[in-house]
Parts: structure tokens; C-alpha cells; sequence
């Protein structure tokens, strides 16, 4: 009996079926062995409404000997050593090293190919599911199952479409529960079992995960909404703190989905419009992240709870995001992304909600290269720019074109940075500031850094959107007033 399941996208749609009777737990993690894995994931955590990640396992090979596994190591850090078979036969712990030390470096290549920067997430007490396109052995299930334990899962069942009968029965003594569809014998090889088996490139896995993680932001999203008496609208995450501690007010926030036309591409967004809202603070990332960047959001959510209104929005497409992943070079083309961002600003003064508010902008490591740049052009619309982990030295020709005040944003640990600006602020004609945030690296990932981030750029922006706010409110109401009183 050959070719009992079409292809991976079918199987895992059976496995959800199966599944989605069976896993009634809210807090459902599921994790991909890569390749042929995330496909058959992508389905299941698509029916189920849950996470999808991955998991990558690499086997430590004994010395002579590489398919005979003295242990494993795993994505989230662990390592798990066969400690019979390294006493057996007597494998030092220097021929250990050696041996994770390598698996470690491809192991580490295939998350930053697969993941980039996306932080590892928490497995304590999740419902896990382990999900490849077939099993044969089992050593890698076995290894990964393992690795998991080691990171207190609630719970962790295996889902595969086909594998041999006696290998389900030995995962079964290892798992929680297996699922399985088919169990064909004599098996053979697991591509024997499918119509269609292609090969998967990491630019493949790399999208699929992409598209899974966007979908369940935007799910997110949606189901925060509730009714209310402004209509469509969500309150803010959390209770803040403005950083001395004092709690900040959460306002009724609108939550829209955009979409911004820019030459021959549709770039996609995120406006949140706080009621009521006293300025607009555009972000402009880089280095590959996009809308739904954890660190942007995070200050988007501080900047909200304040009435500032903010824009994220993907400065690259999906496609454009996977080319740059692999190359590294879109992120640099600051033509590409001041041009972009011109059409982000053009589409905010169309869109009656936002047009009449003063415009920030809030640019991380390259797009604040492509927020200067644009600021430089537009001297009537942004009015001021802060910049987090920037690399303004990369739009050098346009800084002393910059009027709006500009805040520049380092980490006391990023001394390359640092450098290049003081560089930058050293051609800076505009009103402008350097702070540099003590113990922080580039990313700002150390604990209550992003908050200092975020309370920096606060002040600045309410200083400066206010300032015009006020003074625009002060012209409509008495406009001669104004003008007697700025004539000398």
C-alpha cells in the first residue's frame, strides 16, 4: 500500500481533526521539527488557534561512530547525554564539548534561519505537541521529547502522520500520548507514504512560520476588541508605570488594521488611535523586524496609555522579509525605506482620524537612518524623531537638513554604536540630544531598559507633539490673536 497521504498540508489537516477532539487545553504550545515538521504544524496550530514554534534537535554523534547518538542538544538551551553510553564507553568530557560545540553552531544557524531574533517561548506548564511529517527510528522524537521534560511541560504528546507500529509503541512510553494516522508495514522509508514529498528550503520553513505568527497576532488583535461607548475600540494592555512610579491612565483605544499603498507593493499596519489622542508617533523599524515587533509594541503600548496615537507598520513585504533575512541587504537600502515611509506619512495626512495630529517618529537601528531622512524632507509635517539602537550615521547627507527636535537612544553596552552617534549628532544643526542607557546592550533586552527606552520617548514626544498641539488649537481658536502677538 503506497502513497496513503497526499502531502504535508493534508496530513496535517487529518491530524487536526484528531487532534482538535482530543486537545481541549487554552494553553497549547506547538512545536515543529524542521523541516518536513512545519507544514504538518502549521495546520494543526491553525485549527487549534494555538502558538506555533519550533524545535530544533541536533544529535551528539559518539566519535567513530556519528549515528550512534551519545545524546542531543535542543532549541531553549538543553542538553540531554546518554550517560550509559558515555560511561560504556568512556567518552571524556573534552570529546563531548568538542561534539555539542558543532551541533550547537548548525543548531544555532537553523534558528536565526528559521526564527531570527524571536525570543524562545516558555514551555513550564504548556500543553506542547511535537509534530513531524513521519517517524522512522524515532531517536530525534525521543531526544526532543527528552529535551522538553527538562523545561517542565504540563503535558507533551506526539502528533506524526506515519511511522512504524514498534516506534509508536516505544514513544508511547515517553510521551504523554501519540497520535498517529498510519502505521503501514513493512515501512521503509517516510516518503514512501506520500504522493507529494518535496524537499523544503530553510526560506520555505521561514515563511510558513512567518504566516502563522502574523495570523495569530492578528487574532490577538481582534479579540481584544469590545464594545464600548467610542465603538470598535480596546482598552490598553496593562496598568503602566511612568518610570518613577506613577501609574499612567489607560485610555480607550481604536484599533484598526491598514493598509498603505507605496508604488507597486501594499505594506500592512497597525493604528491605534487612544481617545482622545493629542499627537501620532510613526515607527520605523529595521533589521528585519516588522509591525508586530515585540520591543516597538511594547513602547507603542507605553506611548498609547499617554494619547499618543501610533503607526507600525512592515516597511517590507512578507516576500522582501524572507529575501532579507537570507541576504541582510533591504534593511540597509535607506532609499528604500525613506521612500516607504514617505508613503506611510503621505497616507496619514488622507486619513481623517490622525491628519490634524502632530507628527513623531520612532526609529530602531536602520529605520532611524530612514526616519531622519524623511524628517529632513518633511520639516513641515514631523515634528520631532526619537531614535532607539539607531544607526543615523547611515543618513549622513540628510542630517543637518533635520529641523525636527531628534532624542538619539544607545545602550550604555553598544559601544560601536555609541560612536557612530556621536558621530551623527556632531552634524545635527537641529535641537538634539544623546542618551545613553546604563547596562543596556543594543536590543535593550535587559530588565527595565525598555522601560527607560520607553519613558525617554515619552517625555520627548510629549514635550514637542504637545507644543504644537497647543499652538494649533491656540490659532483655531483665536488666529489674530496669534498673529499680533508674533509680530515684533
Amino acid at each position: 500500500m503506497n502513497n496513503v497521504i497526499r502531502d504535508r498540508v493534508a496530513a496535517g489537516r487529518e491530524l487536526a481533526r484528531v487532534l482538535i477532539k482530543q486537545c481541549q487545553a487554552a494553553d497549547v504550545l506547538v512545536l515543529a521539527l524542521p523541516r518536513g515538521g512545519v507544514p504538518v504544524a502549521a495546520e494543526i496550530a491553525h485549527a487549534l488557534r494555538a502558538a506555533l514554534d519550533i524545535m530544533v534537535v541536533r544529535k551528539l554523534g559518539t566519535p567513530g561512530q556519528e549515528e550512534f547518538a551519545m545524546g542531543a542538544i535542543a532549541s531553549g538551551g538543553v542538553r540531554v547525554l546518554n550517560d550509559e553510553i558515555v560511561s560504556g564507553l568512556a567518552i571524556s568530557d573534552e570529546i563531548i564539548e568538542k561534539v555539542a560545540a558543532r551541533e550547537q553552531a548548525e543548531l544555532d544557524r537553523r534558528m536565526k534561519a528559521y526564527r531570527s531574533s524571536r525570543p524562545w517561548p516558555a514551555i513550564k506548564g504548556k500543553h506542547v505537541i511535537l509534530v513531524d511529517d513521519g517517524i522512522a527510528t524515532g531517536a530525534t522524537m525521543r531526544a526532543a521529547i527528552a529535551a522538553l521534560r527538562k523545561q517542565d511541560p504540563a503535558r507533551v504528546m506526539v502528533a506524526v502522520p506515519v511511522a512504524p507500529i514498534e516506534t509508536i509503541a516505544q514513544l508511547r512510553r515517553e510521551a504523554d500520548e501519540v497520535v498517529c494516522i498510519e502505521t503501514p508495514e513493512p515501512f521503509g522509508a517516510i516518503s514512501r507514504w506520500y504522493s507529494s514529498f518535496p524537499q523544503l528550503s530553510d526560506a520555505e520553513v521561514r515563511r510558513i512560520l512567518l504566516e502563522s505568527w502574523a495570523e495569530r497576532d492578528k487574532a490577538a488583535l481582534k479579540s481584544r476588541a469590545e464594545p464600548t461607548p467610542y465603538g470598535n475600540l480596546i482598552a490598553n494592555v496593562r496598568t503602566r508605570e511612568d518610570g518613577s512610579g506613577h501609574s499612567l491612565p489607560i485610555l480607550p483605544c481604536r484599533v484598526t488594521e491598514v493598509r498603505i499603498a507605496a508604488g507597486p507593493v501594499t505594506l500592512e499596519g497597525i493604528l491605534n488611535v487612544p481617545q482622545p489622542a493629542h499627537g501620532l508617533v510613526v515607527f520605523v523599524h529595521g533589521s528585519g523586524s516588522s509591525r508586530f515587533s515585540e520591543r516597538n509594541r511594547y513602547v507603542a503600548g507605553y506611548l498609547n496609555g499617554v494619547g499618543l496615537a501610533t503607526l507600525l507598520f512592515d516597511l517590507l513585504t512578507l516576500q522582501e522579509q524572507e529575501a532579507d533575512e537570507r541576504t541582510g541587504k533591504l534593511r540597509f537600502d535607506i532609499g528604500l525605506l525613506t521612500w516607504r515611509l514617505n508613503a506611510a506619512l503621505k497616507w496619514v495626512g488622507t486619513n481623517p482620524e490622525i491628519t490634524s495630529l502632530p507628527i513623531g517618529l520612532f526609529g530602531a537601528s536602520t529605520g532611524a537612518a530612514a526616519a531622519l531622512a524623511a524628517a529632513a524632507k518633511r520639516t513641515q509635517q514631523v515634528r520631532a524623531v526619537v531614535s532607539r539602537g539607531g544607526r543615523p550615521d547611515l543618513a549622513l547627507d540628510s542630517l543637518a537638513l533635520v529641523r525636527a527636535p531628534t532624542l538619539l537612544i544607545v545602550g550604555g553596552l553598544d559601544e560601536q554604536v555609541i560612536d557612530l552617534n556621536q558621530q551623527a549628532a556632531a552634524s545635527l544643526k537641529c535641537e538634539h540630544r544623546l542618551e545613553i542607557v546604563a547596562g543596556a546592550s543594543h536590543l535593550f533586552e535587559e530588565r527595565g531598559k525598555l522601560m527607560d527606552v520607553a519613558h525617554l520617548a515619552r517625555g520627548w514626544f510629549e514635550h514637542y507633539l504637545q507644543t504644537v498641539a497647543a499652538v494649533s488649537k491656540a490659532r483655531a481658536t483665536a488666529p489674530g490673536l496669534i498673529k499680533r502677538s508674533s509680530m515684533p
